[in-house]
Parts: C-alpha cells; structure tokens; sequence
C-alpha cells in the first residue's frame, strides 16, 4: 500500500468522512505506531499499525448504505455528546460495525438519513462544494404571502451570510398554516428554521423527503432499510457525476485599460479590440505654436490708458 493520509485512510475504512475523521484525530482518538496522531500525519497500512479508538484500521470492510426514517427527538450523531440523554441514529440500527450518517438534520426535525461508512461517498454528498440537492416538506405558521416567499428562494441575510437561492412550491396555505416543499442546495445548521423565524413565519413541521436521488417513501418513522443495488449505482454516478457549479458566482467589472485619460477617453495608443481598422479614427494633427507678434507689446504698466468718457472734451 501507498503512503497516504490519516483522513483519506479513515474515509475509505469506513471509519467516517474526510472532515469527521478530521476531528477524531484532533481529539486524540487516533494513534499510529502506538503515538498519537496529529493532523497532516500519513501512514501505510501494510507497515504502520493505525488505531481508532484503540481498534486498529482496515479497509477491506463491506460497504453498508442505509436509509433511515429519523423521527423527532432523535439527534444525528453516531455517539452522544456530554451529558446528552437523547437516542442518537445509530441507535436505531442495530448492525455492528462502524456506521456514520452522511449529512445532519437537527433533532427537532424528522426524515430521510443516510446512513453509510463509505467515507467518500458521504463526502460526495455532504459537501458544499458539490451543491447536492435535497428537498423538505415544512409547515410554517401563518399563512405566508408570494412576496415573502420570493424573498426566501431569493436568499436571506442571516448572522452567517447570505443563503444561496432556493425553490419553493406551495402545497397547501390558509390562514393557519402554510405547507411548502423546498428544495435546497445548502445545509447550514438549522437554515430552514431560522429563515423562517426571520420572516416572521416560525416552522411547526419540518421533513426530510429527499436527499440527492433517495427518496423516502412509506418508510414510517423510527424504520430503515437497506438501499438496493439499483439505488447505490444510480446515487454512485449522481454523486460522483461532474456536473457540479460553483457555490458562489460574483460577476467582476471589466478593468479599464492603463492607457485611458483622466476624463475617460482613449489615448491614440489605447485601440478597442472591437473596432477594425477601417474604423480606427485619424489622428489629429499636432496643434501649429502662435506666430511671434513683430511688434512687442510693452509691459502693462507703461501702457498708456484711454480716457474714460467723463474726462474727454465736448465736440463742438
């Protein structure tokens, strides 16, 4: 075997993504050759002996895909944090082995999870930068009129930034509720809820319906399943499929040439490149100096003044 990195090893183990292994070495979960492991360390499984939590690290583990209908109250985390009570996902699957979600939903909300220990898979899918969609179903209160609904697929201002554009679909408005089906790009803790909030509309129900080409079907909440061949193939060439856009796209002004004057036209040299050379202006002839006069004029204070019209004599 190569040479390679700590996270990329952990990743195609199954261990967790690219970034979430990240964190397990920073919090010294991590160990290689019985030391323990910093951020940029590399190692060769066929000669390094790598531990996560003190179990060391193979690669020639199956690949699991897991769909899972996570109902209210239960957080996406593979282990709880600190003095945390609640069920976690992984709890809801009793399969040994390690077993990540791929992607978060905050515990208040519920739907479709996956769940996986393909590393790069999960990566593929949860970055930013590849814009995976996914859709939701949420309840808002109030009805919620067209104009603060453009506002919102447009994007908001919030604490963090702006939020990239997103669609919206309206199921079902009344002067109670207001049910939409968005679909979005971006996954930022708890966006949904808080750009509610901040048009005034606070989110009763929210659910995951989709995420990339899954879909969550009659599976009931608290229930999961294994994805079929079929579904891991076609979610595979969604996710490693090269039609990615950037996340951001700011058009920038043209520079202006170097060569152009103060009052903003082209000096003879500047030439638009859109302009052909039947079209290119004469130049105009440099300016002939004023001829000398043959007489100089004297300085002004010699020169003798006219009579103003009070001091001239009358005609007779």
């Amino acid at each position: 075997m190569a040479v390679e990195r700590l996270q990329k090893l952990m990743s195609r183990a199954g261990i967790a993504s690219r970034r979430e292994a990240e964190l397990l070495i920073q919090q010294g979960r991590v160990t290689i050759n019985g030391r323990r492991a910093i951020l940029g360390d590399r190692a060769d499984l066929s000669v390094d002996d790598v531990r996560v939590d003190g179990e060391p690290l193979k690669i020639n583990t199956p690949r699991l895909y897991i769909m899972l209908n996570k109902p209210v109250g239960v957080v996406t985390a593979v282990t709880p944090q600190h003095q945390e009570t609640r069920l976690t996902v992984r709890h809801l699957i009793p399969i040994e082995g390690h077993l990540y979600p791929a992607g978060r939903l905050d515990a208040d909300s519920e739907g479709l999870v996956l769940m996986t220990n393909d590393g790069d898979l999960a990566e593929r899918l949860t970055h930013p930068r590849y814009q995976k969609p996914k859709v939701y179903e949420v309840t808002v209160q109030g009805y919620i009129p067209d104009e603060a609904l453009e506002i919102w697929s447009r994007g908001v201002m919030l604490d963090d930034g702006m939020t990239l554009p997103v669609e919206i679909k309206v199921l079902d408005r009344n002067a109670q509720t207001s049910t939409l089906q968005i679909t979005m790009t971006e996954g930022r803790k708890r966006q949904i809820r808080r750009v509610a909030d901040t048009l005034g509309y606070p989110v009763q129900r929210l659910v995951r319906t989709h995420f990339a080409t899954l879909s969550l079907g009659n599976l009931r909440p608290g229930e999961w399943r294994h994805l079929t061949e079929t579904e891991v193939a076609t979610l595979k060439a969604f996710a490693y499929s090269l039609t990615m856009t950037p996340r951001r796209f700011v058009p920038r002004p043209a520079k202006k040439s170097q060569s152009l004057r103060r009052n903003g036209r082209p000096s003879h040299s500047a030439e638009s490149p859109e302009r052909t050379k039947s079209e290119k202006q004469p130049a105009r002839p440099p300016r002939r100096p004023a001829k000398p006069s043959s007489k100089p004029r004297p300085p002004r204070s010699l020169q003798r003044k006219k009579p103003s019209a009070a001091k001239r004599p009358p005609r007779r």
